[in-house]
């Protein structure tokens, strides 16, 4: 029955993957929502087609989105669809390839489906909870990286204290950098600062499911439908050097 139903949700990602794809470099309005915070016409199309064939398959789920207003009423529903149109939308606009569309599927507070197509990369990314995660249909296993120091990171630049890590390249989709370290592309992501569920959802089940390990910047574990929809920063890592990692975090996490 999951695999059915991820078969489902990966055919609707793939849909809205298309529509954004087909719009990508073209001309279409964009604006800002708030300062810093860029959106267009197309991810609020794409959003439509999602709410409308998601809302479709699960009727009782309940819905989140970047690109809808929120509403309590998700609270009461035991599962929810939790959706970034396009996570990533600074490369869309710029015509960068570092975008996708998120979808997951959440039931209590854990995702159990999570999906990112990035069709500017020809990547389509899975996972169900207990089954395992791919990418294009190859079974992802996260690095096992033991060191912390050499660890890659996809960033543009490291401060100095961090000086001893390893940049690699940065997809401007937090989930595509996630599923990096899901795929052993990157061995460490991580944020210090307030995000949004939408943001992390699936990438933290395909990172979970792929062997990663994924916290808060506290230690925190993760949780969704929480009433403000909020995580406080993203740990996500092999699973050899979190501990390295979660340690230098914590100090700068705690202090802010």
């Amino acid at each position: 029955m999951a695999d059915t139903l991820a078969d489902e949700i990966v055919a609707i990602t793939q849909e809205a993957g298309a529509l954004a794809m087909a719009r990508w470099r073209t001309d279409f309005r964009r604006w800002d929502k708030s300062p810093g915070n860029p959106v267009s016409d197309i991810d609020l199309e794409v959003d439509a087609l999602l709410h409308a064939r998601l809302s479709a398959l699960d009727p009782a789920a309940g819905w989140l989105s970047e690109e809808t207003a929120d509403s309590a009423a998700r609270l009461s529903c035991k599962r929810l669809w939790v959706v970034d149109p396009i996570d990533g939308t600074r490369d869309y606009l710029r015509g960068r390839p570092g975008w996708s569309v998120s979808v997951a599927l959440v039931d209590g507070s854990v995702p159990v489906v999570g999906v990112l197509d990035a069709p500017a990369r020809s990547e389509v990314w899975r996972a169900v909870r207990g089954q395992g995660a791919t990418r294009n249909g190859v079974a992802l296993r996260a690095s096992d990286r033991t060191d912390l120091a050499g660890a890659r990171v996809p960033t543009d630049a490291l401060p100095k204290a961090d000086r001893d890590l390893v940049v690699v390249d940065k997809p401007n989709s937090i989930a595509l950098r996630i599923a990096m370290v899901a795929s052993g592309e990157a061995d460490l992501v991580a944020t210090a600062r307030w995000g949004n569920e939408w943001d992390i959802a699936a990438a933290a089940l395909i990172a979970t499911e792929a062997g990663a390990t994924i916290t808060d910047a506290l230690g925190g574990a993760l949780a969704f439908n929480t009433a403000k929809a909020e995580a406080f920063g993203i740990l996500a890592t092999a699973p050899g050097i979190y501990a390295a990692a979660a340690a230098r975090l914590r100090e700068r996490a705690s202090a802010r």
